[in-house]
């Protein structure tokens, strides 16, 4: 005679950010964010002469945190204090501020493939960083993969572009790699105490009030520029800039940050793909491996 028995009562565990969620949950966000990331590249290049540099990043930021607040004040989310505060403010000041201003001032001088290969070499600052810095060590999937995507980064600037491109574009971009990586390096030790979406808009909110000062220059040169360019800045604030980084401050909460930024090193193969479609800068051969090689050392990275 056998006891009967009754079906386990489900029991939903309350949210931790340590516990891993579905893969193709983070892989949907990750690649989003790459798609996104990439046609900002495009946008900033297709925006042209008709805004400036400083111009440009105020209106990006300022649509961003818009969108943003309007999002927090739905959710209602806890904001930063104390250490996560400061924290929280640096980051904006690299990322949101620094970053997005030196991008498009490089962009002046570099086409958007080679200025998506200088900026992606800031996932390798990354996770030599973060490997010593905050314990993450150097997996062999991710030292591999990102070994394969920096050869075929290589090979994109070798010849997998136009080649407008000068030594101060060359500069800017690596100085936009670094911001870009020590943005990465101070947002993941804020979200270890910080909501994703407080981090996030308050980060955005910081960047814009940074670039206040070139209110003036938007006021007086978005009356002249063309719909496109006005349309441009407004995608780059809700898209690559809005709803891009929020995506991407969940996913790094919950991955370690070398392997959430290897990632990335797939954005100068998209951006190559993009700007070929959508701008004319047609890719070489060197170009289409190099972007095979991207797309394959991130998968690579990503192995368990």
């Amino acid at each position: 005679m056998t006891t009967p028995t009754t079906p386990l009562a489900r029991v939903d565990l309350p949210y931790d950010p340590a516990r891993p969620r579905p893969d193709w949950t983070i892989a949907a966000a990750t690649a989003t964010v790459l798609v996104l990331w990439a046609s900002a590249f495009v946008a900033i290049r297709w925006v042209g002469d008709d805004l400036s540099p400083g111009a440009l990043a105020f209106a990006r930021q300022l649509v961003a945190t818009v969108v943003l607040v309007g999002v927090a004040m739905w959710r209602r989310p806890p904001l930063p204090r104390g250490r996560s505060l400061v924290l929280v403010v640096v980051y904006g000041l690299l990322w949101f501020g620094g970053y997005t201003l030196v991008l498009n001032i490089a962009e002046r001088h570099l086409d958007a493939g080679t200025a998506a290969m200088l900026v992606n070499i800031a996932p390798l600052i990354v996770a030599g960083v973060a490997g010593v810095l905050f314990k993450e060590g150097f997996p062999k999937p991710l030292i591999i993969g990102i070994g394969i995507a920096f050869v075929g980064v290589v090979l994109i600037a070798a010849g997998g572009v136009g080649a407008h491109s000068d030594p101060l574009g060359i500069a800017l971009g690596l100085l936009a790699a670094v911001l870009y990586a020590s943005g990465v390096l101070v947002q993941k030790v804020a979200l270890r105490s910080t909501d994703a979406l407080s981090a996030t808009w308050v980060g955005c909110a910081v960047g814009a009030i940074a670039l206040m000062p070139f209110l003036p220059a938007l006021a007086g040169e978005v009356t002249h520029a063309p719909g496109t360019a006005v349309a441009a800045a407004v995608y780059l604030g809700v898209f690559p800039s809005a709803v891009a980084f929020l995506l991407w401050a969940r996913v790094l909460q919950r991955g370690t940050a070398g392997a959430t930024a290897s990632a990335t090193l797939a954005v100068p193969a998209i951006v190559v793909l993009l700007a070929w479609l959508l701008l004319g800068e047609l890719p070489t051969l060197l170009g289409i491996v190099g972007g095979v090689l991207c797309l394959a050392g991130v998968a690579w990275s990503r192995r368990r």
